[in-house]
């Protein structure tokens, strides 16, 4: 996973960045095992994993969903974000949310919205906007 996030094509995140953030393999398989963050990872036919989406159920938040740079635009990032929401609706979690770059020229703005994620008019310091899945 840290690899994949250090590569992709817009907002890469390097492993240093990510300790920085208080993220590193130790503190997400904690939570992975402890069941605070869930996650999904797609594997290509060479079982290289190609992308990976993370969630916090207790939130509903849509923690990460990276895909490997040259992997776009083959329904990964799609089916790795369907299997998550379907799985925060499965357990009862809150309505599906995330927080995702404003910019229109990243990939992720497109994505989402095309998707059926809606901004909520919530930005974080950073100005990544809150998006929350319309599922009217």
């Amino acid at each position: 996973m840290f690899h994949i996030r250090a590569n992709t094509r817009d907002n890469a995140i390097s492993p240093e960045r990510l300790v920085k953030l208080g993220i590193t393999p130790a503190t997400l398989g904690d939570a992975l095992e402890h069941g605070e963050v869930c996650g999904w990872l797609a594997v290509d036919g060479a079982d290289r994993a190609v992308g990976f989406c993370n969630v916090d159920p207790a939130s509903g938040e849509v923690l990460v969903l990276a895909v490997l740079s040259g992997q776009e635009g083959q329904g990964v990032g799609r089916a790795l974000l369907d299997a998550a929401v379907t799985h925060l609706q499965s357990v009862g979690s809150p309505p599906p949310w995330l927080m995702a770059g404003a910019n229109p020229a990243l990939r992720a703005h497109g994505f989402y919205r095309a998707q059926g994620w809606k901004p909520s008019g919530r930005r974080d310091a950073q100005g990544d906007e809150e998006l929350r899945l319309d599922t009217h």
